[in-house]
């Protein structure tokens, strides 16, 4: 049983969790503590929205967690290591959602041997449908691991995989929110482009996305079992992917997760080589 959590970090990602978890009703916003580095607007944003305590004490904020969530930006991950470290005890669980900071460089700054899960959702966690994986440190035991699967599984799903694996996490589902939005913005332009409402398109947009998403997760089918059964020899559909095609939409999709994972795997070592 979680009897408080700690967030050291205030950004859009813990709030997205924070939202998940207290929607879910898992934990009491009385339980949940949060700190940033400076910005006292932002907390005091946050406290008003989610009732939750919000302090600049770290060793008030770490007292007593089960919990602590690492969840400020990649370059200010030392900085923050280092205003906790104090405070730290070994029995609590430490998860990290700093993209490419590796679980051995957070147990070097911290300096004890404590128990800590590197994860990766995304936004999605504020609705409750985050891709979430997980992969745990050196001193992190099974005990520790299902401890926060049960944490992330209450926003969504959550899947272990082995930590060097989690660059690629990054860049397919971690990122990934932001290439839907993305391919979401193209068709509303050419929604309008073709005299449909904005309030008709989007509608008919999500629905579509929606839609293709269940039957992924319902049918037993491959996506491309799928899309050729829509895909009829001259009919529009043909015609559509047939210019997606033109455009090597498939490679340029693939060569964004590639970037992706390869800058979170720079980021990582770019960091450690100049926090040592």
């Amino acid at each position: 049983m979680v009897n408080k959590i700690a967030f050291i970090g205030a950004g859009s990602m813990a709030e997205a969790i924070i939202t998940g978890i207290l929607n879910k009703g898992v934990i009491k916003p009385h339980q949940v503590y949060i700190t940033n580095k400076d910005n006292q607007e932002r907390l005091d944003r946050l406290n008003i929205i989610y009732h939750v305590p919000c302090m600049n004490d770290k060793k008030e904020v770490m007292k007593e967690a089960d919990i602590v969530i690492l969840s400020v930006k990649p370059k200010d991950a030392q900085e923050a290591l280092h205003s906790i470290r104090p405070f730290v005890k070994k029995e609590q669980l430490i998860v990290s959602v700093l993209a490419g900071i590796s679980t051995e460089f957070i147990e070097e700054q911290l300096g004890v041997e404590v128990p800590v899960i590197r994860a990766m959702p995304n936004t999605s966690a504020a609705i409750g449908h985050s891709a979430t994986a997980v992969a745990k440190g050196k001193h992190a035991r099974k005990e520790h691991l299902e401890n926060a699967i049960s944490l992330f599984q209450t926003i969504g799903t959550t899947t272990v995989v082995e930590e060097e694996d989690l660059h690629a996490v990054t860049g397919l589902s971690g990122s990934g929110p932001a290439y839907i939005y993305y391919l979401v913005e193209a068709m509303e332009d050419a929604a309008q482009q073709a005299g449909l409402q904005k309030e008709i398109s989007k509608e008919l947009i999500v629905q579509t996305l929606v839609g293709a998403a269940e039957m992924l997760k319902t049918t037993q089918e491959t996506p491309s079992a799928l899309r050729k059964k829509i895909t009829s020899p001259g009919g529009t559909t043909q015609a559509g992917i047939e210019t997606l095609e033109k455009y090597k939409y498939q490679e340029a999709l693939i060569e964004c997760i590639k970037n992706a994972k390869a800058r979170s795997v720079e980021l990582g070592k770019l960091f450690e080589q100049t926090n040592p």
